[in-house]
Parts: C-alpha cells; sequence; structure tokens
C-alpha cells in the first residue's frame, strides 16, 4: 500500500475508532462499513467493521467481517479479543458448535483471560452441559477471588468442581 493511501486508511480507521470508544458507535458504524468495502483485505478494519455491528445489536451482520478478519489471519492484540466477541456472538445467535469450538480454542490460546472462561461457560450451558459450565464459573472463581470465605473453603470447592467433571477426587 502507498504511503498516501496507508496513511488516509489509518486517519479514517482512527476516526472511526474514536467515534466508537466516545460512544458514538452509530456514528462509527456507517465509516467502518465504508473502510471495510475500500479495504476487504485488512484483517484489522474487518475486525472493527464486525466489532460496531456487534456492539449495536447487529450479530448477525458481524459474523462475516468477524469471520473474514480471522481468515486473513489477524494479529494480536485483536485476535483474542474477536475470538472472544465471535464465540459469544455465535452462541448468541444459536451457533452453539461453533461457539464451543473457538471459545475452546480461546481458553487454551489465551489461559489468563477469565472473561473467556466465562463466555465459554455460557456456551456450555447452552449446549446442555450445566455441570461443565457450573465448573467453569468455579475455575473463574477460585482464580480470581480475593474472598477470604472463598480461600476458606478453597480445598472444598476444587472438590466440588472435580466432580462436577467427573475426576475422581480424594
Amino acid at each position: 500500500m502507498k504511503q498516501a493511501a496507508m496513511a488516509d486508511r489509518n486517519s479514517r480507521l482512527a476516526e472511526a475508532v474514536a467515534l466508537r470508544e466516545r460512544g458514538d458507535a452509530t456514528a462509527a458504524m456507517p465509516l467502518l462499513v465504508a473502510l471495510a468495502a475500500d479495504y476487504p483485505d485488512d484483517p484489522v478494519i474487518q475486525y472493527q467493521a464486525g466489532w460496531v455491528h456487534d456492539y449495536l445489536g447487529l450479530e448477525a451482520e458481524a459474523v462475516p467481517y468477524y469471520e473474514r478478519a480471522l481468515a486473513l489471519g489477524l494479529h494480536e492484540p485483536e485476535l483474542e479479543g474477536l475470538v472472544l466477541a465471535l464465540g459469544s456472538t455465535y452462541r448468541n445467535l444459536g451457533r452453539t458448535a461453533d461457539s464451543l469450538a473457538l471459545l475452546g480454542r480461546g481458553v487454551h490460546d489465551y489461559p489468563g483471560n477469565e472473561a473467556m472462561r466465562c463466555f465459554l461457560a455460557l456456551s456450555q450451558l447452552s449446549a446442555g452441559n450445566p455441570s461443565e459450565a457450573l465448573a467453569l464459573a468455579f475455575d473463574v472463581i477460585l482464580a480470581t477471588s480475593q474472598s477470604t470465605d472463598i480461600a476458606r473453603y478453597r480445598r472444598a470447592l476444587l472438590a466440588y468442581r472435580d466432580e462436577l467433571r467427573g475426576l475422581q477426587t480424594d
């Protein structure tokens, strides 16, 4: 991409993202849709176009942008957000198997992202796996809680979590 075109792309993208971040996603959407049409092979722009649709509750319209960004090889730091957003969107659209696969990948690739585990728990619940959903919720609580009560009962909670997963406990 030529320097002038890159400067135009960067300026337009910065304007659209700034609008969205200020809470004016409605104004950002047409800018991002135009950018996505002008730069169909730019994964960052495709991701941003998906994100603004998703933010505005237009989840079905967000999916093609998200999927294109993923197929184009979106890199970090945006990839982690894309995996979570698309996985959640799949669940909301009833595409539970796709949600489980993508969020499962996300939990594996981003083990410190506790929000990813929460969204995977929701997908497990949607898939009819309430025990695994609750076990994932326990994982998040045990990993993040500063509660002295949780700390006091940590051993018991770990045993119950393992029981939910059908694991042997001592």
